[in-house]
């Protein structure tokens, strides 16, 4: 599925799920228990390609794809880039050579993996992916980051009361999910006119995240005093990390962070009242990994797999983030 036919579905799913909820409940978000009637694996080589697992979703989507094929009785080639490109575009290179029966590639911006999943799939290897948009893709597991992006807007609208200057970093480049939330954000923003945002937008850096974003944030509060800045928000919550950190350090309890993912030390600092975080959208990332495990073992059944399976995720603010730690397992 190309980039504009994803959007287009995405945008129709959101509508039809506006009236109910865009974010599932903590206790709906957690039905993560295989289907019953899952094929085996068995006799089958999958491949599982990520960017790095550095990142707490990253590692539990790789971890949980790996159970999940070991379960069902598959063998895995694991193979982790540790977020070097090159690396990346190597090991993509090589499983055209190995020939698994099927590849799952786990993120990665799309100008560098594309080429090497193209290969893949003109080679019959069938391809499927968690995160990444692309036509040489059989299926794409992922969350439902239109309706993430929204709620997370509409969150940061309340708390600032709909006025004030926002700070963004900058969605990474060629990372759908990322730039479907910030265009989430641009959407709810639009009908708030009083709500502007700082220019230039702070520049996102990997590695060394957390470290650059507490820079980065740490000069902003100097050309902005107390008063004159309300939010920080970045696509994902490893830069606000950072900026949070950066404003406990401050002492600035009058501007608030969002982010996306649900890092355990960032849901933390969203628990705690006393942190300048205001809320996260929380992935499942265990279970996006299955579904992008449980939709090869339906294929190679010959059982018909959506161009997109969407996993729900859960808002967790000031009010909720002590029970969603409990929901989805992290020490509250």
């Amino acid at each position: 599925m190309d980039r504009r036919s994803f959007l287009q579905v995405g945008i129709a799913a959101t509508a039809a799920a506006a009236t109910i909820s865009a974010l599932t409940t903590p206790a709906a978000a957690q039905a993560d228990s295989a289907p019953a009637d899952l094929p085996s694996l068995k006799g089958k080589t999958i491949a599982v390609s990520i960017v790095g697992t550095d990142h707490f979703f990253d590692l539990k989507a790789y971890q949980a794809q790996i159970a999940e094929i070991e379960r069902l009785g598959g063998t895995v080639i694991g193979l982790d880039a540790g977020r070097n490109d090159k690396k990346l575009v190597a090991q993509l290179q090589t499983l055209v050579t190995q020939k698994p029966d099927a590849v799952i590639q786990t993120l990665g911006a799309l100008p560098i993996v594309d080429p090497g999943l193209k290969k893949l799939r003109e080679a019959g290897i069938p391809v499927f992916t968690v995160d990444v948009v692309t036509d040489n893709a059989i299926n794409n597991s992922t969350s439902d980051n239109f309706s993430i992006g929204a709620q997370l807007a509409l969150q940061l609208v309340s708390d600032i009361g709909g006025k004030g200057n926002i700070a963004l970093f900058t969605a990474i480049e060629g990372v759908v999910p990322c730039e479907i939330r910030l265009e989430q954000l641009h959407a709810v923003l639009k009908y708030y006119p009083d709500i502007k945002i700082i220019q230039p937008d702070l520049r996102e850096i990997v590695p060394n995240t957390i470290q650059d974003s507490f820079q980065k944030v740490t000069a902003l509060l100097s050309q902005y005093p107390e008063g004159q800045l309300s939010a920080i928000w970045a696509s994902w919550d490893i830069p606000v990390l950072g900026a949070t950190q950066a404003l406990l350090a401050a002492g600035r309890k009058d501007v608030l962070t969002y982010g996306v993912d649900g890092t355990p030390e960032y849901v933390s600092l969203v628990a705690d009242p006393n942190a300048p975080a205001g809320a996260v959208a929380v992935q499942q990332p265990e279970l996006i990994g299955k579904t992008a495990v449980w939709n090869v073992a339906r294929h190679f059944a010959g059982q018909t797999v959506p161009a997109t399976s969407f996993v729900p995720g859960v808002l967790a603010n000031k009010q909720n983030a002590r029970e969603i730690q409990k929901q989805v397992g992290q020490a509250g």
